[in-house]
């Protein structure tokens, strides 16, 4: 076995572009953690849906506006 076991706190973090929530570090994002920006792929689909030259995030599924 290659490596020792680490604990999650020990692991590097960073916030989340959408939600800024902060995610940390995966195994399978090792290759390119510098591009990973989402902590989960409803936050990746939430940023696609959100218009480019709009400043406000997009309206949320409980949002009333």
């Amino acid at each position: 076995m290659s490596g020792r076991m680490r604990r999650k706190g020990d692991l590097p973090s960073k916030p989340c572009a959408v939600c800024g929530r902060p995610f940390a570090w995966r195994k399978k994002w090792a290759e390119n953690w510098e591009d990973v920006k989402y902590c989960s792929d409803a936050c990746r689909r939430q940023r696609r849906r959100a218009s480019p030259e709009s400043g406000s995030p997009p309206a949320g599924p409980f949002d009333r506006g």
